[in-house]
C-alpha cells in the first residue's frame, strides 16, 4: 500500500530543502569550536554568525538573524588580528630587527606563518592555523600545463606571479638561514618553496587592509596586511556593498553591511569591483554572473587582423604604445570597451586619414568607412575568442574540474 504524504512529510521535505539552499551549519565541528573558544579568550563575542557549507560558494558564514542595511556584521578585537606587530613580539622579532637589508612586511608575515605551522601543537595560533586552507587555487599554485591553457593576457600575468613568488623565495633564503638557532630541524627543510607558496597565498587571499606606520626594521614596502581569524571566512560577492575599517576608539576591525541579508542566508562582503581575471589572480576563484566581468584582448590578437603591408602600421602601433592603448583592451557585458574601439579605429585609419590620429584618441568620428571597419574587426575578434575558448574546453587533457575547484575555493 502506498504511504500517504501528509502535512508532516511536506514540512520535513521543506525543511530539508531549506537547509540545502541556505547551507549546512558547521559550527559543531571541533576545529570551529576550538577557534571560537580561542577568539573568545581574546575578547571576541559573536552570536549571529555560524560557519557553514554552501552549495555555490563552499565554506562561508551564515547569519542566524536578518541583517538590515547599516547593521554591524562583525567586530573583531585587535588582539585577534595577526599583523607585523604580532611577528615583532614573537621570537622572530629580534632576528628581523637585526637583519640587513630589512625584510619586507610580507616576508615577515610569511615567516611567522611558516614557523607557527611548523610548531604544531606548541603554536599559540594553532586554532586559527587549523582552519586555514591546506592548498590554494591561485595561478602560482597551478601546474604549468594548466597555466598554459589560460587565455592571454591572463596567462602572462599568471607567469609573472609565479616568477615573482620564486624570486621572493630565492631572495629570502639567507634570512631564513639566519633563524637556524630557533629550530632543531634545518631551516632549509622548514622554509622550503612549498611552505612559502602556501604562506604567500594565505596572506594574498585572506588579509584585510590595515595600514601601519613605517618602521626601520622593515623595507619601504607598505605595511598594510592583517590576517583576521573568523572574519576571513566571509566570501566575496560583487553584488553587495559593505563598509570595513579599523575602529581606532574601540580597537576593533568592523564590517557593516549596506545590503539586507535574510536569516540563515550566507553573509557576503565585497573585495572590490574586480573582474574575474583579477579575482583569479589575487584570490584563486571566479564569481558567477560577475557584473564586472571582462574578456581581455591581447595586443597579438588585436594586431593579427591588420596586415603588415600597411605602410603606416608600425607608426600606428608606436602611437598606441606611446599613449598606452595596447593594454587593458576588453569586452564587457555591454560590448567592446572604448579603449578597444579606439585602438581598432586608429589601426583602421586609411592612408589619407592617418594625420587625424589625434582626433581618434579624443573620440572623434573620422569617417563612416573607419567606423564600420573597426566594428567588423571587433566582431571577428569576438568570434575568435569564443572559438579559442571552445577549443580549449574540448581538449581531452584539459582538467575540467579546474573551474569547479576555483569556484569552491575555501576562502
Amino acid at each position: 500500500m502506498k504511504r500517504k504524504r501528509g502535512r508532516t512529510g511536506r514540512k520535513r521535505r521543506r525543511k530539508r530543502l531549506q537547509s540545502f539552499m541556505h547551507g549546512v551549519n558547521c559550527s559543531h565541528k571541533l576545529e570551529y569550536i576550538k577557534l571560537k573558544k580561542w577568539l573568545k579568550d581574546r575578547g571576541f563575542e559573536d552570536s549571529n554568525l555560524r560557519p557553514a557549507q554552501f552549495r555555490d560558494t563552499g565554506r562561508g558564514l551564515m547569519t542566524t538573524k536578518a541583517l538590515q542595511a547599516g547593521e554591524l556584521v562583525i567586530s573583531l578585537p585587535e588582539k585577534c588580528l595577526l599583523t607585523t606587530d604580532t611577528v615583532l613580539s614573537s621570537c622572530l622579532g629580534e632576528y628581523i630587527i637585526k637583519w640587513k637589508p630589512p625584510v619586507s612586511p610580507l616576508i615577515a608575515l610569511c615567516t611567522f606563518l611558516i614557523a607557527e605551522k611548523h610548531a604544531g601543537e606548541k603554536s599559540l595560533w594553532k586554532p586559527y592555523l587549523d582552519v586555514l586552507p591546506k592548498s590554494y587555487t591561485c595561478p602560482v599554485c597551478l601546474e604549468q600545463d594548466v597555466v598554459s591553457l589560460l587565455p592571454e593576457p591572463l596567462r602572462s600575468k599568471a607567469e609573472e606571479q609565479r616568477t615573482m613568488v620564486h624570486e621572493l623565495y630565492t631572495s629570502s633564503k639567507a634570512f631564513f638561514s639566519s633563524l637556524q638557532s630557533l629550530f632543531a630541524e634545518n631551516t632549509g627543510t622548514i622554509f622550503n618553496y612549498s611552505a612559502l607558496e602556501w604562506a604567500w597565498c594565505t596572506i594574498n587571499t585572506r588579509t584585510i587592509y590595515m595600514k601601519h606606520s613605517q618602521r626601520e626594521c622593515f623595507s619601504l614596502e607598505p605595511d598594510v596586511y592583517a590576517l583576521a581569524p573568523y572574519l576571513d571566512l566571509l566570501n566575496h560577492s560583487p553584488n553587495v556593498q559593505v563598509k570595513a575599517a579599523f575602529n581606532e576608539q574601540a580597537r576593533n576591525y568592523e564590517i557593516r553591511t549596506n545590503s539586507q541579508c535574510k536569516k540563515y542566508e550566507e553573509v557576503f562582503i565585497c573585495y572590490g569591483p574586480h573582474d574575474n581575471q583579477r579575482l583569479l589572480l589575487e584570490y584563486g576563484f571566479v564569481a558567477i554572473d560577475n557584473p564586472h566581468s571582462t574578456v581581455y584582448v591581447s595586443s597579438d590578437t588585436l594586431l593579427k587582423y591588420f596586415p603588415p603591408l600597411d605602410k603606416q602600421r608600425d607608426a600606428k602601433i608606436s602611437i598606441l604604445k606611446d599613449h598606452d592603448f595596447l593594454q587593458n583592451l576588453t569586452f564587457g557585458w555591454d560590448g567592446p570597451s572604448w579603449r578597444l574601439l579606439t585602438a581598432l579605429k586608429l589601426l583602421s585609419l586609411g592612408a589619407d586619414e592617418f594625420t587625424c590620429w589625434r582626433r581618434v584618441l579624443l573620440g572623434d568620428v573620422i569617417s563612416a568607412r573607419n567606423e564600420q571597419q573597426a566594428l567588423n574587426i571587433t566582431a571577428k575578434i569576438c568570434r575568435f575568442l569564443a572559438e579559442e575558448t571552445q577549443h580549449v574546453l574540448l581538449q581531452d587533457a584539459f582538467p575540467m574540474n579546474f573551474f569547479t575547484e576555483i569556484r569552491f575555493s575555501c576562502l
